[in-house]
């Protein structure tokens, strides 16, 4: 897709309109700049003037303190001109950053699937930072330079037709090459960006997983790809920076001729007594100055082919729309949830199905154990529960309500899922549990980490609630992080309660403590645990037996178990840890 003009304009007054004070304080001060730049010429020429023609020194000294007055307050007007460009620059892309974090969190599993984190912060802070010159900067010094430049032509003219009509043809053709020129970078500095976001992505995810890299002798490995990805990163900046550079020499060549048609300009005009030598001055002055709007105008555009690399791709997530879309006026009841799958299909991606035309039901307050092999659909009926997927085919009900009917933020507030993977963050204990919301109350969360059984670990910490867990929940074993998240689940309140094997990596006396957390989270909730171990399934009211996306049985558990001929009272005899392998 390539980046037009009307995608520049609307990122630009998206995220520039809340900051039009700012903006336009910025515009004044660049106007009260440009207007001193064109004043103090004239000042210099009134300099020259009164002492070539032998004027008093009383003159001179006026004239001489009015051009370092103009030229102290064009400096001071230019800092502050910088102090309000920064600050515009950050607010905005602020607030980009922003929408483009929260766009992300909502696309679906696929899109977070195909795409690394480290891609992802590339393009959320390596690509917004390279727009902080586009928003905070680009209209106001287009503009401004558009305007000092017609402000020297316009003096040229006063000065005299001639200097007029070669100063303009000369302005033109210049921006004519310029901009000409101007979309022959974006494609090398895209090719940039792509480079720098391959290889942040290769390094934050070889970074999260050095535990293994490390015991399994990968190092190697890794320092040859990191140098790859170094090599082609190397060779796409400096053929982006070979190209920019080709035009800031086509740029010099512009200006040095420029200044070679001033000089031509002023010693005719001066030899035939048509100009002072205060006026023959000023169009070298004047043309000297024209480099100042060539310049900006070069930059802006350098500005510009930068921005449409990061443009380009900001634009293409922020028009991605999520497929799992947020529901409808429908609501869930109070108390436990019961679930209903109604001939539900799914595959992932467009490949082979996973679930083919499942249908059962859960009544409210049953405790249903899901067992199969590895890939034969149960963590799919999970995440379908949960909404992180729809499927494509049939319905998923829960308090006899279509979840795509419901709000997603109601329908996870009345779904607790815990997995054996616990995402933790390095933030405080009170933070891990609550997920930053303020509203739970420090008493409540006492309560809880007592109901779950972490009264003595948190009476061992340093600061209680107040204290920071490392990355990824370091210093923590594997059980006080299954516990934390049961936690979590219980500071909710749901009516349904999903476990996705939460116990399978636990040794045994850790997973006593789990179970006995997972006996009361279960109390008067309707469940859903998918399961490898024994010890799981033996509190489930009934047992589901799933494989090649169907039902190969499905019962009460006491019942199964008793009949010797069904698949589960099978597992229970070889163990299920090894038959569901």
């Amino acid at each position: 897709m390539s980046t037009t003009l009307r995608t520049y304009s609307e990122i630009l007054v998206r995220y520039v309109r809340p900051q039009w004070r700012r903006a336009a304080s910025l515009s004044a001060l660049l106007l009260g700049s440009i207007g001193l730049q064109l004043y103090n010429p004239q000042v210099l020429r009134r300099f020259i003037d009164t002492a070539a023609a032998g004027g008093e020194v009383r003159a001179l000294a006026r004239a001489a303190l009015l051009f370092m007055g103009v030229a102290l307050a064009n400096q001071l007007v230019s800092v502050t001109a910088t102090y309000l460009s920064e600050n515009l620059a950050w607010a905005t892309t602020n607030a980009l950053r922003e929408d483009l974090a929260l766009h992300c969190l909502q696309l679906d599993m696929p899109f977070h699937k195909s795409h690394t984190p480290g891609e992802m912060i590339e393009r959320i802070d390596g690509d917004v930072t390279a727009l902080a010159s586009f928003f905070s900067q680009f209209v106001i010094h287009l503009l401004g330079s558009a305007l000092l430049l017609s402000g020297i032509l316009v003096l040229m003219w006063r000065v005299d037709w001639r200097v007029g009509v070669a100063m303009t043809l000369y302005a033109a053709i210049s921006l004519g090459v310029m901009l000409a020129m101007r979309t022959m970078v974006v494609p090398y500095w895209a090719a940039s960006r792509h480079a720098a976001a391959e290889f942040t992505g290769f390094l934050v995810e070889r970074l999260s997983g050095i535990e293994d890299i490390r015991a399994n002798g990968a190092v190697p490995y890794v320092l040859r790809r990191f140098f790859e990805l170094m090599r082609e990163r190397l060779h796409r900046d400096r053929r982006a920076t070979l190209v920019s550079t080709l035009m800031w020499f086509a740029f010099l060549t512009l200006i040095a001729a420029g200044m070679g048609l001033s000089f031509v300009l002023s010693a005719h005009l001066y030899r035939a007594g048509l100009i002072s030598l205060g006026t023959a001055y000023i169009i070298f002055h004047y043309t000297q100055m024209m480099a100042r709007p060539f310049n900006m105008l070069s930059r802006q555009m350098e500005v510009l082919q930068k921005a449409g690399a990061g443009v380009e791709r900001i634009v293409r997530i922020l028009r991605l729309q999520p497929v799992v879309s947020d529901g409808g006026a429908g609501s869930l009841g109070s108390g436990p949830l019961g679930v209903e799958f109604r001939e539900v299909s799914f595959a992932y991606d467009g490949e082979e199905k996973v679930l083919d035309r499942l249908s059962f039901r859960l009544a409210p307050g049953r405790v249903l154990g899901l067992l199969g092999r590895t890939g034969s659909g149960k963590t799919t009926v999970a995440r379908l529960l949960s909404r992180l997927y729809d499927p494509d085919a049939g319905q998923v009900l829960v308090d006899g309500v279509d979840i795509r009917t419901v709000p997603l933020a109601e329908l996870r507030r009345r779904i607790g899922v815990v997995t054996q993977d616990v995402q933790l963050f390095q933030a405080s204990v009170r933070d891990n549990l609550t997920f930053f919301d303020p509203q739970i109350s420090d008493a409540r969360i006492l309560q809880v980490l007592d109901e779950v059984g972490l009264s003595a670990w948190y009476r061992s910490l340093p600061d209680g609630l107040d204290t920071e867990l490392g990355p990824d929940g370091g210093g923590l074993s594997a059980g006080e992080a299954q516990l934390l998240a049961f936690a979590r689940v219980f500071l909710r309140d749901p009516g349904l309660v999903i476990l996705d094997e939460a116990s399978s990596r636990l040794d045994s006396a850790t997973e006593q403590r789990v179970e006995r957390a997972i006996d009361r989270l279960l109390r008067s909730r309707t469940a859903v645990v998918v399961a490898h171990r024994l010890t799981t399934v033996q509190r489930a009211d009934e047992i589901m037996i799933v494989e090649a996306g169907g039902i190969c049985e499905w019962g009460e558990r006491q019942a199964l178990a008793a009949d010797p001929g069904s698949r589960f009272s099978g597992l229970l005899r070889t163990g299920l840890e090894e038959a569901l392998a």
